[in-house]
């Protein structure tokens, strides 16, 4: 098949030597126009508000597509239609030489060159009037030459076979053309068979054109090199943009493509190499990369050289081959630099910068050679050259990798806010739409650090609904699992905007599962999109099954998670916090504490983030105050609230401050530890953090416990002790309130060792006021709860 003239070429074609005969009325001037340039120069497709015409659904355009375009529209001539004159047109070319007149007349309809006019006048010839012309140099213009162009450059056997391909193309229509032009006589394949007297079931038609009105028409069949590789161009924008794989029905359409003999054009290795790339498929993914490489290199010279050690550093990344990766990123960047290619020089710094954030162990050689900096004049310098190139999305990028330094660092909350209004504006005034998944999930992630829960969980939702189609799978996952993080909270204040039906609901993992099973299947594919839903779906089952003190499950959850080796560090955090409150609820206090100093010495400047730091000192302290140590946990705790207060972590102040008052209990400090909570209750409340506000409620009602002891143990020694009762008794009902709420909230989230505790604090309360009834009835569903989780498990 020819380079780039198809049948469905020379009907558009044709719709255009229609119109410049003048018989598209002004009405339906611009539904024909519309539809050609539709057709010829389709808008990106990637884009969902974008109507790309008949091409979004076909490979090229149909008899179909240009009957429900050309049939509403009336023609100049009375009686017919738009779709009657193509009709006519399509079916006057009637034989393969028709074809070559058609093509080498075509020109006509082109205005005529400079040349051309000079040589009209000296041959005395008057210029044209009142006959439309087309710019040689307009859309339609540019078609109509380069479609002469390739016909003139076909073999004879190639126009040969785009005439039976036209005749094919055509074939539908026959009926209807017929029955609009009765007088005109027409074979259906070709007037030289009909002036033999012969039909198209002779021997000579079928040795012509085969049994041309039985086969089954295959549309792929008849598309071009050009086709084929904007439909590679497209594809491969789409996996790059978003990160899946092909689908089955693209790979069985570019199966066939290839099968019915067009061109194998580079790019289908790039689509390979991009497809195995996602499987995880490395020897395959390996192999074609070169293959697309060599060939482009016959072509290109060293001009690609750059690129193809940019992706085959993203590549050996991609697989654990870090040094690799590094190696070839470094020579990267010395022929951009050598070539000047700066939007190369550009990328390749900016993946440097992240990779060093990921990988800091791997990147200790490129520190050294100076190359980067430090980051922050790393930062500079990609903010620097992304505003020379204009590179637009490079810049918002930078801007939010710089707002994240600075949450990471704890430095100042203002400017970090800043830096993300800036990317904001600059997403909006440059229509940077890929852009915006990033900065939400950022934004999110900064008012969840600010302890403003409510509207962490709206920028997750806004990036769900309206940009998860224009960004990268991975952020989708990565959203989808921060709202249910958020969905299991308990219900917000009045005043806020949050939908109570969803976050009010006891428990709500059944909202969790429905949300982490709402993603496709067809996405999950990819490997790496899979470990992270896999991931991400079983964290959120260990949480739930280490609240409900499931030993058996959390033992084989933990197991598989750890199996999971994804390279991102926030990952492996998460991972790490969830195991060590297990062991911490097991009781393993050794082995939970050698896990907070692994992690501790597996954090690097380099990937240091201080809510990270605060979180590790509060699990270390609350494990020493555990074990009977409060002296060593007092200053861990106290260091943690500093840091937290100084870095404005609101959530992990909350948390230091509850450690700090377990500490001051195990003190028998239990004024201080009461007055200490009670002065950061109603923030912990507003957080939305159903353990956090649990716990907090479990040492209000010990240190009331406490504070109604010493009252009691002084009412003893002193002889009017009517004041001491009085106040003892208020206490105690006070841990009696504190207990419920306590209960509630762990009841909440399905905290079955939490509620027991409870119970039992309960019962002892009862048994020390002299009320025996309650307290045996509390004891007894302490054992219905224990015996409710037994069953459960």
């Amino acid at each position: 098949m020819s380079r780039y003239l198809t049948p469905s070429k020379i009907a558009l074609l044709c719709l255009v030597s229609i119109y410049t005969e003048g018989v598209v009325p002004n009405s339906s001037a611009i539904h024909v126009l519309s539809f050609l340039v539709s057709c010829l120069s389709p808008l990106d497709a990637s884009n969902p508000h974008s109507t790309s015409g008949p091409r979004e659904k076909h490979s090229s355009v149909s008899i179909i597509d240009l009957e429900e375009a050309l049939s509403a529209q009336a023609s100049s001539i009375p009686g017919r239609s738009v779709w009657d004159l193509f009709l006519r047109k399509v079916w006057s070319i009637d034989s393969c030489d028709a074809l070559e007149v058609f093509f080498s007349d075509v020109s006509d309809i082109l205005a005529k060159t400079r040349d051309e006019q000079l040589r009209d006048r000296d041959n005395g010839l008057a210029p044209e009037s009142g006959v439309m012309r087309l710019s040689r140099c307009s859309p339609l213009g540019v078609f109509v030459r380069r479609a002469q162009l390739e016909f003139t450059r076909l073999q004879f056997h190639d126009s040969v076979r785009l005439w039976k391909g036209f005749v094919k193309y055509r074939l539908p229509t026959y009926r209807a053309w017929a029955r609009r032009n009765p007088a005109e006589e027409q074979a259906t394949v070709d007037i030289n068979l009909l002036e033999l007297g012969l039909d198209a079931n002779s021997p000579l038609a079928r040795v012509a054109y085969g049994n041309i009105e039985e086969e089954e028409e295959n549309e792929e069949q008849y598309v071009s090199t050009k086709d084929v590789e904007r439909l590679l161009e497209f594809q491969i924008g789409e996996l790059q943009r978003l990160g899946g794989r092909v689908p089955d029905g693209m790979k069985t359409t570019l199966e066939q493509i290839i099968q019915s003999g067009v061109t194998l054009p580079n790019l289908v290795y790039y689509l390979r190499f991009l497809d195995a790339w996602r499987a995880g498929d490395y020897p395959s993914s390996f192999d074609n990369l070169h293959r697309y490489f060599d060939y482009t290199m016959h072509s290109r010279d060293r001009s690609s050289y750059q690129y193809a050690l940019l992706n085959l550093a993203i590549l050996q990344a991609d697989f654990g081959c870090y040094s690799e990766a590094v190696s070839a990123m470094q020579e990267a960047v010395s022929i951009a630099r050598e070539s000047h290619d700066m939007n190369c020089l550009n990328f390749c710094m900016s993946w440097l910068y992240h990779f060093g954030k990921a990988f800091p162990e791997q990147m200790k050689d490129v520190q050294n050679t100076g190359m980067l900096g430090n980051e922050k004049e790393g930062l500079a310098f990609l903010k620097a050259k992304a505003k020379e190139t204009e590179m637009w999305s490079l810049l918002s990028t930078t801007l939010l990798s710089e707002a994240k330094l600075e949450l990471q660092n704890g430095e100042s909350l203002s400017s970090s806010i800043e830096n993300i209004v800036r990317a904001s504006h600059l997403n909006v005034t440059k229509n940077l739409v890929n852009s915006m998944g990033p900065q939400l999930l950022l934004q999110g992630a900064l008012y969840s650090r600010i302890g403003v829960s409510h509207l962490s969980w709206l920028s997750n939702e806004i990036f769900r609904e309206c940009y998860a189609a224009r960004s990268p799978f991975e952020d989708y996952l990565k959203s989808t699992f921060r709202s249910c993080q958020l969905v299991r909270l308990p219900s917000p204040s009045p005043n806020t905007f949050l939908p109570r039906t969803q976050l009010s609901q006891q428990g709500r993992y059944k909202e969790v599962s429905t949300l982490m099973n709402q993603v496709a299947p067809e996405k999950l594919r990819p490997l790496k999109a899979n470990q992270y839903w896999t991931f991400f779906s079983g964290l959120l089952q260990l949480k739930r099954q280490v609240y409900r003190d499931n030993k058996t499950a959390c033992t084989s959850l933990l197991s598989q998670l750890e199996a999971i080796q994804l390279p991102d560090t926030d990952i492996s955090l998460l991972l790490a916090f969830q195991t060590t409150d297990y062991h911490i609820r097991q009781g393993n206090y050794t082995h939970a504490l050698s896990l907070v100093e692994s992690t501790a010495q597996s954090l690097h400047p380099e990937n240091f983030d201080i809510n990270s730091q605060v979180k590790l000192l509060c699990l270390k302290a609350s494990i020493l105050e555990k074990t009977g140590q409060p002296q060593r946990g007092f200053s861990l705790a106290m260091r943690a609230a500093s840091i937290a207060h100084r870095a404005r972590l609101l959530p992990g102040l909350w948390e230091s401050v509850t450690v700090l008052a377990a500490v001051l209990l195990a003190l028998r400090e239990f004024e201080a530890a009461a007055e200490l909570v009670e002065s950061v209750m109603p923030q912990i409340l507003e957080s939305n953090d159903c353990d956090l506000a649990a716990r907090a409620y479990s040492l209000l009602v010990d240190a009331n416990m406490g504070v109604a002891g010493k009252v009691r143990a002084q009412g003893q020694d002193q002889a009017n002790n009517t004041h001491a009762t009085v106040a003892k008794k208020e206490y105690m009902n006070r841990a009696l309130e504190y207990l419920d709420c306590a209960y509630e909230q762990f009841e909440e989230i399905e905290d079955i060792k939490g509620q027991c505790e409870m119970m039992a604090k309960k019962a002892t309360v009862m048994h020390l006021t002299g009320d025996l009834v309650l307290a045996n009835d509390y004891a007894a569903k302490y054992l219905d709860l224990q015996k409710q989780g037994r069953s459960d498990l």
